[in-house]
């Protein structure tokens, strides 16, 4: 059944800020745009910059779980959209059979993905070898560097003032050491044949989850018999989600929806005209 309500997730040391261009295109279609912040983070980007130790002890487990409330909270099941670590918690809440669609844009891996790109290994080794509790800063030249390589230092600082905040320590380590945690919280039923379709989203030029490890993370469910689909878009980074030609990416991301719509309700067609035969005979 086609969903009105779209659910917006937001990445690590991001807000829902990051996905206002695509909050702003989807309302203007006439779609009900929820874009929630994770627990812990719903004051304004000031407030989360001045006093980060407020979620600094973040789980993955304790984030799906608040999403998963708002999702139940809804009306009918929404659209589910996340990018980066946002786009990991799409998966989960798939996997827990929320949702009428899924997309993760340029996802955060899910457990059981060894592909680690130099860029990520550079912004994480420093926080598994520290011995602080704190919240992780993340430079302006490393965002620059992983997140808008493709454009002039003064357009990404313009962006790492805007939509920067320092990320949960916990959040990062629970990721990047999941493959060695048989329990670990980014794990996922691939094989899970009810869930609802979910397509993958990479940029060519990502440094941060580039197209390997996201065509990876899609095959992982190649013994599902649930839709799961590949796209990768050309000259992007890994800051998809608004750098120029963010509309094309938004667009599709909202017309493949609409085609698994319009299969779902051909099937239930198709259901419906079988059992009516046996009716008949």
């Amino acid at each position: 059944m086609a969903s009105n309500n779209i659910v917006l997730i937001h990445g690590l040391w991001m807000t829902p800020l990051s996905f206002e261009y695509w909050s702003h295109h989807y309302t203007q279609l006439g779609y009900h745009v929820h874009s929630p912040a994770w627990p812990g983070m719903e004051v304004d980007i000031r407030a989360l910059r001045r006093s980060p130790e407020r979620y600094a002890d973040l789980s993955i487990r304790r984030i799906v779980d608040h999403y998963e409330r708002i999702v139940l909270g809804l009306e009918e099941p929404p659209i589910l959209m996340g990018h980066g670590f946002g786009g990991f918690v799409v998966q989960s809440l798939l996997d827990r059979g929320l949702g009428a669609c899924g997309v993760a844009v340029a996802s955060t891996p899910i457990r059981g993905i060894w592909t680690l790109p130099y860029t990520t290994m550079r912004m994480v080794t420093p926080q598994l070898i520290g011995g602080t509790r704190g919240p992780v800063r993340l430079p302006a030249g490393l965002f620059h560097h992983a997140f808008m390589h493709d454009c002039p230092r003064e357009e990404a600082q313009a962006a790492y003032e805007r939509y920067i905040v320092p990320g949960s320590r916990r959040v990062l380590l629970q990721a990047e050491l999941a493959n060695f945690n048989p329990f670990a919280p980014t794990s996922i039923n691939v094989r899970r044949n009810n869930r609802a379709p979910l397509l993958m989203i990479a940029g060519s030029q990502d440094r941060l989850t580039p197209p390997g490890m996201v065509r990876a993370n899609t095959r992982a469910y190649r013994h599902s018999l649930a839709t799961t689909e590949y796209r990768e878009f050309p000259g992007r980074t890994h800051f998809i989600i608004a750098q120029r030609g963010w509309q094309e990416v938004a667009s599709h991301a909202l017309d493949w929806v609409h085609d698994q719509e319009l299969l779902q309700q051909r099937e239930a067609r198709r259901v419906v005209r079988e059992m009516q035969a046996r009716q008949v005979a």
